[in-house]
């Protein structure tokens, strides 16, 4: 490994896998590594070979299980980045069919129009009224039209006056936020109103665009884009030291007894452990855990209309948590799973020393349960930019089933590692119905 690299990025997973391919759209000479030998890293789809390597699973058929869910908004940053790349002239993309919200026991698909409130069976007929006048509001809002903001200022009121005005009761706001906006708690409540709304358009613009639900799923799976981003990848490589200089800057990376020099790295968290075997020096800290379980049916989840594939958010209030509980299912129609197999993956922040109970109300509304397999994994942080010493480290994935935290993290990484913002071209993106 003599050849040195603009980029070493070190584990295969979405996050790893985008920002590879920015940079080498950008003409970077990018090197990427995984220490397993497939693509994905914690976001990987695996074949029942792989899951029962990792979950004792010994029957083996034509799977790609997501070991994360993989969501996207249909309007949203990674649609574009996917876009920017042109990996898109590679991928297929197909619907998910609902998107649904737990509500007083009971699953209810989540309204984005004024319409939709109307006929809602979330809110009682003056709560109907009362939603259908703030989908209004948000639909009407022009920006250099102030008859259209009803004495609002979305830079500078909160999300809370904005609620009050149109008298929305907590349960009405509960999925608006959680479920629309997609919050992972209540904080942006007391924040201005200004990134609520636009979250909120995002997700009706998107429901619009292919109707029945605002998410679109890919065929192929993001951990074997890696191929076609452009840069050289090794698989099965075990990575035995970050190389750094005196002065504690990055020079390379150690594997199988050679060191292959780069000016910078970026890696997922797993890569950079808190047991202060690099270096002695602590790179990232645990915050948090999340628990997900993987679990196999033979039937739709109950209430969601038979759809073939959903999310449903259940948000905390609903169960007495501090953190939302998401579950996305998929099944034989995108790929992952023989013919009349569902797969749905029940996920949360973990919050006391039973994780699996804390899924239970996600486990109990999916009827019976084929097969379970649950995996506990480590939220880690980075300690630092990485601007001083060239070492960028990402965020593990938290508990969403959607992927819009993780185009936050990169776009962050983007900004540190080149010093720009990151900036995307437009074009649509086909989508099977």
């Amino acid at each position: 490994m003599d050849e040195e690299y603009d980029v070493i990025v070190l584990g295969t997973g979405l996050t790893e896998c985008i920002l590879s391919g920015l940079l080498s759209v950008e003409g970077k000479k990018v090197l990427h590594m995984d220490r397993n030998d497939y693509y994905g890293g914690e976001s990987a789809s695996l074949n029942l070979t792989q899951l029962y390597r990792k979950f004792q699973l010994g029957r083996d058929r034509d799977y790609a299980v997501d070991l994360v869910p993989k969501f996207i908004i249909a309007s949203g940053e990674l649609t574009k980045i996917l876009v920017h790349t042109d990996v898109t002239r590679y991928l297929e993309f197909k619907q998910i069919a609902g998107s649904f919200v737990y509500r007083d026991g009971k699953i209810s698909k989540v309204p984005s129009t004024e319409m939709e409130a109307v006929r809602s069976p979330l809110m009682g007929l003056f709560e109907k009224r009362r939603a259908k006048k703030f989908f209004e509001f948000l639909q009407g809002w022009k920006e250099d039209d102030p008859t259209t903001h009803q004495g609002i200022n979305l830079d500078r009121d909160s999300m809370k006056v904005v609620y009050e005005k149109f008298g929305l009761e907590p349960g009405t706001q509960d999925f608006i936020g959680h479920a629309m906006a997609l919050y992972l708690n209540d904080d942006y409540i007391t924040k201005v109103a200004r990134p609520a709304y636009d979250r909120i358009i995002l997700y009706t613009s998107s429901m619009a665009r292919y109707g029945k639900s605002p998410y679109i799923y890919p065929y192929m799976s993001f951990a074997r884009l890696s191929a076609i981003y452009g840069g050289t990848y090794m698989l099965d490589k075990q990575i035995e030291a970050i190389v750094t200089d005196s002065d504690g800057k990055f020079i390379g990376v150690t594997s199988g007894g050679e060191t292959v020099k780069a000016k910078q790295v970026i890696g997922d968290p797993s890569y950079f452990g808190a047991d202060g075997k690099d270096g002695g020096k602590v790179r990232v800290v645990e915050e948090g855990k999340v628990v997900r379980a993987i679990c196999f049916l033979k039937h739709p989840i109950p209430g969601t209309e038979d759809s073939d594939s959903c999310q449903i958010i259940i948000p905390q209030n609903q169960v007495g948590r501090r953190h939302d509980i998401y579950i996305a299912m998929v099944s034989s129609t995108h790929n992952v799973c023989a013919k009349d197999i569902y797969v749905a993956i029940v996920s949360t922040i973990v919050e006391t020393d039973k994780p699996e109970l804390e899924i239970a109300p996600g486990l109990s509304l999916l009827g019976p349960i084929y097969d379970k397999f649950v995996d506990i994994t480590p939220l880690y942080t980075p300690t630092s930019s990485g601007e001083t010493d060239n070492i960028f480290i990402t965020r593990s994935y938290d508990a969403t089933s959607h992927f819009e935290t993780v185009v936050d993290d990169v776009q962050d990484v983007w900004k540190r590692v080149t010093g720009t913002d990151l900036v995307l071209k437009k074009r649509e993106v086909e989508v099977q119905g």
